[in-house]
């Protein structure tokens, strides 16, 4: 088998575990690309990626380009056989696709041409899949529209969040990219065109999260799930004459006898637990957690406590 000299473009900390395992696989890494240094926390102190981190502790060659002619050139200096991408979160140009002499190989969380896009975890937990999966695909000038190598199955677990997703499907992406790798190094290369009904993954935004009462609690609970990583999902809520931000950090479903009680009524509280929520047709909403605007995590209880809100009091 020939031994690959590949180029790792990859960002957050989710690619780096595929990078600790392209390091210990014997390829050759001939470099290692992440995106810029940003500003952080309230000093905007500069903090550079977790990729990049880690490429100094493994003695890896690293860059940053700023620009898509930065990054052309990086490319075309390292003359890769083979590009493997992992979020690194940034297009890149058709014309640089063309330096790496058997492509780029980009992991996608999802099975493709499913949840194309920047959040495809999170959007397979909010609109409740039962099944996702990781795809080795091609990258081509398209977003998420190049032809598949390999891909794999992946049961969403009713009490999955975004977090226990993603650790699952790194570690079947990683074990399905060394497989790629292996195919790749005896000459057997896989391009099959994408099949099936496209559908898309974007950015969460801020609006994204907002949990609305009157909508089922099965889909208020996959919105909680699929945002454990961020943003948080959250109730506005209008408490003591003005508009409050709730995060919601954990919750799940239940049914409570509630006969014709308004959305938005309290059911029932646990007590050092959470309360349950009436919500649109179906189950209830139980809020175990929650993060108040300004203040520390607390139980729902301690929450609704503070407040002396009790049941059959209506959060509006």
């Amino acid at each position: 088998m020939d031994k690959l000299r590949i180029v790792f473009l990859g960002t957050p900390d989710i690619a780096c575990g595929f990078l600790s395992r392209l390091a210990a696989s014997g390829h050759e890494i001939a470099g290692v690309v992440s995106q810029p240094d940003k500003p952080v926390g309230r000093g905007l102190k500069m903090c550079c990626a977790p990729v990049n981190s880690l490429a100094g502790e493994l003695c890896l060659d690293a860059y940053k380009p700023a620009s898509k002619q930065e990054l052309h050139s990086v490319i075309a200096e390292l003359k890769p056989d083979l590009c493997v991408v992992v979020a690194y979160g940034r297009l890149i140009p058709e014309s640089t696709l063309a330096l790496a002499r058997r492509g780029f190989l980009n992991v996608h969380f999802s099975l493709l041409p499913k949840y194309r896009g920047a959040a495809p975890v999170q959007w397979a937990l909010i609109n409740g899949e039962d099944v996702t999966g990781v795809t080795l695909f091609w990258l081509d000038k398209g977003m998420d529209t190049g032809p598949v190598f390999l891909r794999r199955e992946e049961p969403v677990l009713a009490s999955d969040d975004a977090a226990t997703l993603f650790a699952r499907l790194s570690a079947s992406g990683a074990d399905l990219l060394a497989e790629g790798l292996a195919k790749i190094s005896a000459g057997d290369l896989v391009r099959q065109p994408q099949h099936g009904e496209p559908s898309m993954a974007p950015k969460l935004t801020s609006s994204d999260a907002q949990l609305d009462l009157s909508l089922p609690a099965a889909s208020l609970y996959n919105r909680v799930r699929g945002l454990a990583c961020g943003p948080r999902a959250r109730l506005s809520l209008e408490l003591q004459g003005r508009k409050t931000l709730v995060q919601v950090i954990s919750a799940s479903l239940t049914v409570v006898a509630s006969g014709s009680a308004p959305v938005g009524t309290v059911l029932s509280v646990e007590a050092g637990g959470g309360f349950v929520v009436k919500c649109g047709d179906g189950e209830d909403l139980l809020v175990k957690t929650v993060k108040p605007e300004g203040k520390r995590e607390m139980s729902g209880a301690d929450f609704l406590n503070g407040l002396r809100l009790k049941p059959g009091d209506r959060l509006r």
